[in-house]
């Protein structure tokens, strides 16, 4: 379990060192914001892909507390299923991974360590496209491993990751971990902390809304593919 809770910690830190260290980069690099922006989801997709790749087989590589909740509420009563014990090893890691990770990648840009964020990510829109992007990456993993086809997780995730960058108002963050560790930079990714209850509840209802879809669309599992 400790090794397991340590890739976690390690691959939410990762993660969150690839969105904001890219932010900083793209900043850096253009005015343009749409190529900042550009610059950050490819970094994020290829990123995400290769943590998944690397730490899928040790920890599941889950890098999300809603993931992490929503795939032990489907497998709570599988014998061989996650148990409260890994829910209660994996979350604190990557809620710690994701802050190291900020820490982290403002410190290689020779930015403050820490500096809380001042972007307003409060609006009714950005908490829909919260919603919608949780909502999604939940359907997308229970979905694959459900269809027996998490071999193909590392494309799919980072893909639909890329792909929610630009589709929902709020560029998809669908991670409550991550929206926290963003909260200790004031760079081009970050998210001020008073954003974050709304952030976190919205993630959580699309954890849930994900849940029910799931369950609307995939009731049984299934051996094939």
């Amino acid at each position: 379990m400790a090794r397991r809770a340590a890739a976690e910690l390690f691959g939410t830190a990762a993660l969150v060192t690839v969105v904001v260290g890219s932010g900083i980069q793209a900043t850096a690099l253009t005015g343009d914001v749409g190529l900042q922006l550009l610059a950050d989801s490819l970094a994020t997709v290829l990123g995400l892909g290769v943590l998944i790749l690397l730490l899928g087989p040790v920890s599941g590589a889950h890098f999300n507390p809603v993931v992490t909740l929503a795939t032990w509420w489907t497998d709570r009563a599988d014998p061989g299923g996650p148990k409260v014990r890994e829910v209660a090893a994996y979350v604190p890691a990557q809620f710690v991974g994701a802050i190291a990770g900020a820490v982290l990648a403002d410190a290689m840009f020779g930015e403050a360590p820490v500096r809380w964020s001042t972007h307003d990510r409060s609006a009714g829109h950005l908490l829909l496209g919260e919603v919608v992007a949780t909502a999604g990456l939940v359907l997308l993993v229970l979905g694959l491993a459900r269809n027996g086809l998490l071999r193909h997780a590392p494309v799919a995730v980072a893909c639909y990751i890329g792909a929610a960058y630009w589709f929902t108002s709020s560029t998809s963050f669908a991670n409550p971990a991550v929206s926290v560790g963003r909260a200790f930079t004031d760079t081009f990714a970050g998210i001020a902390p008073a954003s974050l209850p709304g952030f976190v509840g919205a993630q959580l209802a699309g954890g849930a809304l994900g849940l029910a879809l799931v369950a609307l669309l995939l009731p049984r599992r299934t051996t094939h593919g």
